[in-house]
């Protein structure tokens, strides 16, 4: 039910490119002075600024976790060309010249060949990555041995129930698999989103007593990512508290245009990108509304499977509903909150949205 855009341009495809790439910072660049600091922090906001309508971006603070990597960025895009760019943009500030890149691993989306007996439709969900908002990301690179694919899909299938009905006893754990056959050294890059380090620690002791671990070639590195702000990566990696004194959501309110008014006929959507975040907008009976693009409770993607009637939005993976009159307001559960809204304005035929600010209390 959607016709998706990046900016102005049409999705060319359904698929997403995701890259996990890791950066470490030289010690000397926290013996610079403050100023010569201050200004290579803000060369890092305006290059991350500057690529965030193009692909979506999540910043990821490594220091103290791990030695041989600083900070990460989750990205994900429509296209290959703007990690060059972005990457192009970040080694280009006064930042650039102390750092390096340990690891970095690209992939792609794709259907599962595997069916979730519990949710049938759930292979054909993993095309578009929706980022939740949990604290901890645990991303590693995986490669199965050779004999596991000259075992049959009925073999495989199997093992790969075991897995899942495991997976089902820590809801509170998402997992994201990606792939890179082709395009990368490992097979494929799997990352879990959480806010209990415990419940993924103790998920993966179990899924290490099932047969298909017996299947394994690799699965390290593994990295414990914290999410965080731009600012706030910054700050963990010695910024100076000049350049750090606003949060980077001080330009939350700024408006970014996303399309034209004639590609949004009534029943039409579109996914863009903004402030690097993935963003719904949508043309119901004349009204125009833009929301996060994911449900706030499994993160399914709502341009794809949310249905509207009135103006009441329900996503048809597990039935929330929001209103869509009432800032998205909470009408059905399992949600606990409603997806983030975004203010739409048209001028000269230019649809236009910026994030909505929270009502002032009291």
């Amino acid at each position: 039910m959607s016709a998706e855009a990046n900016g102005a341009q049409p999705v060319p495809g359904s698929r997403q490119y995701v890259q996990f790439v890791f950066y470490k910072l030289d010690p000397a660049w926290r013996a610079l002075p403050d100023d010569d600091r201050a200004k290579a922090c803000g060369e890092v906001e305006a290059a991350v600024g500057a690529m965030s309508s193009r692909l979506q971006v999540r910043p990821y603070s490594l220091v103290g976790l791990r030695g041989d990597a600083d900070f990460m960025f989750w990205q994900i895009s429509d296209t290959l060309e703007p990690f060059q760019e972005a990457a192009t943009r970040l080694l280009s500030t006064s930042l650039g010249p102390y750092l390096r890149t340990p690891y970095s691993y690209l992939a792609m989306t794709r259907k599962s060949v595997y069916v979730d007996k519990g949710e049938p439709s759930a292979a054909a969900r993993r095309l578009r990555i929706t980022p939740g908002t949990s604290k901890y990301l645990f991303v590693y690179p995986f490669v199965k041995t050779r004999p596991w694919y000259n075992l049959t899909q009925e073999q495989r299938q199997a093992m790969m129930d075991t897995h899942i009905r495991i997976g089902r006893k820590y809801p509170s754990v998402k997992l994201n698999t990606t792939y890179s056959f082709g395009l990368d050294d490992q097979e494929f890059v799997v990352s879990f989103e959480t806010d209990e380090p415990g419940d993924f620690l103790d998920l993966v002791m179990e899924l290490r007593e099932t047969e298909s671990s017996l299947y394994t070639l690799r699965d390290t590195p593994t990295f414990t990512c914290v999410a965080t702000t731009v600012r706030g990566m910054l700050r963990a990696l010695g910024a100076p508290a000049a350049a750090s004194a606003v949060d980077a959501a001080g330009d939350a309110d700024s408006w970014s245009r996303v399309g034209a008014a004639a590609d949004l006929p009534d029943g039409a959507w579109m996914t863009v990108y903004v402030a690097g975040e993935q963003v719904a907008v949508f043309n119901n009976a004349g009204a125009l509304y833009a929301v996060e693009a994911r449900c706030p409770h499994a993160n399914a993607p709502l341009a794809a499977e949310a249905t509207i009637a009135g103006t009441v939005m329900t996503c048809s993976r597990h039935g929330s509903q929001f209103d869509l009159a009432d800032a998205c307001r909470v009408l059905r559960g399992p949600a606990a909150r409603p997806p983030v809204v975004y203010d739409v304005k048209v001028e000269g035929g230019e649809v236009s949205i910026a994030r909505r600010q929270p009502a002032a209390a009291g």
